[in-house]
């Protein structure tokens, strides 16, 4: 079964802080089972994020392959998600439909700071 990907378009004003350190992302956790990329065959991070748009900002778990992680990633940090994807999931659990969105992109993207909607910057600058 072929799973669905949505790319995800931002606006040009949305930034994104980051949250938590990477963790790994496990297949199974119990058995000591690391997830991998299908294509590439590196270990899977998932990094929480601060979505930050207009007067709102949601935390979003994130995942992202090794090889996506810059040098000096850490909590308080602006990053742009480079092919950031939602990939819509079901499952049923102990007779009981779950569902949900999980996210993720090819790479995270070390930023200066956050992103200025055009108002904001044209009466800054006045």
């Amino acid at each position: 079964m072929a799973m669905t990907f949505i790319r995800v378009g931002l606006l040009d004003s949305t930034n994104f802080m980051v949250g938590t350190p990477p963790v790994p992302k496990w297949k199974d956790q119990e058995n000591g089972v690391r997830a991998v990329d299908r294509e590439t065959g590196q270990p899977m991070f998932v990094v929480t994020l601060f979505l930050m748009e207009d007067d709102r900002a949601e935390a979003m778990k994130i995942t992202v392959p090794a090889g996506g992680l810059p040098n000096g990633l850490h909590p308080g940090r602006f990053v742009k998600p480079i092919e950031l994807f939602a990939i819509p999931w079901a499952r049923i659990f102990n007779d009981s439909l779950q569902e949900g969105v999980a996210f993720r992109c090819a790479s995270l993207e070390l930023v200066a700071g956050p992103a200025v909607p055009q108002e904001a910057a044209e009466s800054a600058a006045a």
